[in-house]
């Protein structure tokens, strides 16, 4: 026994101990934290990239969304996708992002990758491919010059219904460190998305071109309508499935005049395609039958319409040109249509507004109006539908001076030149159909 002058010996402190193993776990659990938020983080990140890539509709932009959205997940200077050729042992195209443009430049000249070397490896092997050093790769086989330098890789074939259609490749992480196991696994699964989203788009173009056969079918191939000169172009909706009403015609008659029809069926189906072609064939069939006024003839095919068909409401403008002294006289009538354009050599683009008339298929009982102008030698009529202007973020007003600005602008352009100038800069949005078809009077 300790006497009264003894002290106790010290013992380790349960506290202190406790205390210790308390701060270990908390920060375990907190590293757990972060790493499930990371995780988190990055799935929230492909899931965004998933849907990004799959609202593209067109291919060239879905592959490079896809090499720049990968470059995003993992932090990566440089991305590439290759898209391998019907052999299958060599690529045909080779998209790239992150190149400054003095690398670019450096560049110039030298062909694209074919898939020899490190790149050659995954073609023939398609499995997950991470490289921390691409120079000491057995593969490698060297960069050409003027290449940036590249040490790592992380490359992923990209499948589309089972079959490889090419490689995704991805170099230099921005922190400098390799490329890990979470960055393959999040490569792998964009890769797989991205193969849904290239398949989506190819039928999406399949449709898309289908559609706009079908529509280019319906339309007539102009005939020779000397002393004029004509052009037409069609451009179909930027919605594939989206069969569009618009059409044109023009048509030689008697003593060098020649009828134009421009119109647009209300709708986007073949419900509108298949009206469009019985519209126009009944046209026809009243300018051969009669040498009655625009505003006649417009009457008499609505009053048809109207009895034998449930075809959709259509506007539609009929015009004639024929001979007037000196020069030639435009006569027509609107059936709520967009005004045309008159070019005269020289002078700016002016519209010929005139009063419409109701669309066809409305009152066929209403009278329609006919109006005339002169046009001299040289001049240019455009007729188009209202795909061309159209823009739901802007009045129609300024659509149609913009469009005037154009035509005055292109105007000494071969007619071919012309009409197609018009339909690749036009002030719409894309989102109908467009017909254009310009009527080109001789020179006196």
């Amino acid at each position: 026994m300790a006497g009264p002058g003894d002290e106790a010996s010290p013992r380790p402190s349960n506290d202190s101990d406790l205390h210790v193993r308390l701060r270990a776990e908390l920060g375990r659990m907190d590293e757990q934290m972060r790493s499930l938020l990371e995780a988190m983080d990055r799935l929230q990140g492909l899931l965004d990239a998933v849907v990004a890539i799959t609202r593209e509709n067109e291919l060239p932009s879905v592959l490079y969304r896809i090499v720049t959205t990968a470059m995003d997940l993992v932090g990566a200077r440089y991305g590439a996708l290759g898209v391998l050729a019907p052999s299958g042992d060599e690529l045909e195209q080779f998209v790239t992002a992150g190149l400054t443009e003095r690398e670019r430049g450096a560049l110039a000249g030298v062909g694209f990758p074919r898939g020899r070397g490190v790149l050659g490896h995954l073609i023939h092997h398609p499995e997950p491919l991470r490289v921390e050093s691409i120079a000491g790769h057995p593969s490698s086989v060297g960069f050409p010059p003027g290449h940036p330098h590249m040490a790592t890789l992380l490359g992923v074939a990209v499948s589309v219904r089972g079959e490889i259609y090419g490689d995704l490749y991805l170099s230099e992480r921005r922190d400098g460190q390799p490329f890990d196991a979470d960055d393959e696994s999040v490569v792998i699964a964009l890769a797989g998305a991205a193969g849904i989203a290239i398949e989506n788009v190819r039928l999406f173009e399949r449709v898309r071109e289908g559609a706009e056969q079908f529509q280019r079918l319906l339309l007539p191939t102009l005939p020779d309508l000397s002393p004029f000169g004509a052009a037409a172009v069609y451009r179909p909706a930027a919605e594939p499935s989206k069969l569009g009403g618009d059409w044109y015609d023009a048509i030689p008659l008697p003593g060098d005049v020649v009828a134009v029809v421009i119109g647009d069926v209300v709708g986007h189906d073949l419900r509108a395609a298949a009206a469009m072609a019985s519209t126009r064939n009944m046209l026809r069939a009243l300018l051969f039958d009669r040498d009655d006024a625009p505003g006649a003839i417009l009457t008499r095919l609505d009053r048809t319409l109207q009895a034998i068909t449930d075809n959709p409401i259509t506007t539609t403008t009929l015009a004639r040109i024929e001979p007037d002294g000196p020069g030639w006289r435009l006569s027509w009538s609107t059936a709520g249509h967009v005004p045309h354009l008159l070019i005269a050599p020289g002078r700016r683009a002016e519209y010929l507004f005139a009063e419409p008339g109701l669309p066809l298929g409305v009152d066929p009982a209403q009278p329609r109006p006919d109006h005339s102008c002169p046009v001299p030698p040289g001049a240019t009529v455009v007729f188009f539908t209202d795909g061309l202007v159209e823009h739901p973020d802007r009045p129609i007003d300024r659509s149609l001076a913009e469009l005037a600005g154009l035509a005055t602008e292109y105007a000494a352009l071969p007619l071919e030149d012309f009409v197609q100038a018009l339909a690749d800069h036009h002030p719409s949005d894309g989102h109908d159909d467009m017909a254009v078809l310009a009527l080109r009077a001789p020179p006196s």
